[in-house]
């Protein structure tokens, strides 16, 4: 079983808030897309919804977008047993009253060989992180109006 988790992608997490409860779809079909062509693997996924009191529910894979049709059918049944109670609450804190969540937890497949590699290495990850696109374009900004 370990040599199996030697040769996995590193692991993240998104939570993504849609205000107003507003679930358009539209990104369902590229996140599809990206697990069809091997580049992620859905290990969790889970929904919440946030009411204007702070109680917080968990939304099953089903119609999320109101339109008649099954939505994430593909995804129903990913749940590798990663996330937990407490992990449904600290998304929850993170969302604003009235609006909904997805709790995503992936593989980035397309990273596993080189991820391997260094493991085989003795190579260990010891911080990881990501810069927000909003801080990216306000430092841009910034910088163009100190030239």
């Amino acid at each position: 079983m370990s040599e199996q988790f030697d040769e996995m992608g590193p692991i993240d997490y998104v939570v993504v808030e849609f205000p107003g409860n507003r679930m358009t779809g539209e990104g369902f079909p590229l996140l599809v897309d990206l697990v069809e062509r091997g580049l992620i693997r859905i290990l969790d996924l889970m929904f919440i919804r946030k009411d204007e009191d702070g109680s917080v529910s968990a939304l099953e894979i089903a119609d999320l977008t109101g339109d008649g049709n099954l939505d994430l059918a593909v995804f129903e049944g990913a749940q590798s047993g990663l996330l937990g109670q407490d992990d449904l609450e600290e998304a929850a804190a993170a969302v604003e009253p009235g609006n909904s969540a997805g709790l995503l937890i992936y593989e980035n497949v397309w990273a596993a060989p080189f991820a391997t590699a260094l493991r085989r290495g003795g190579a260990q990850l010891v911080a990881s992180g990501r810069v927000p696109v909003q801080a990216i374009l306000a430092s841009l900004e910034a910088a163009e109006e100190t030239d």
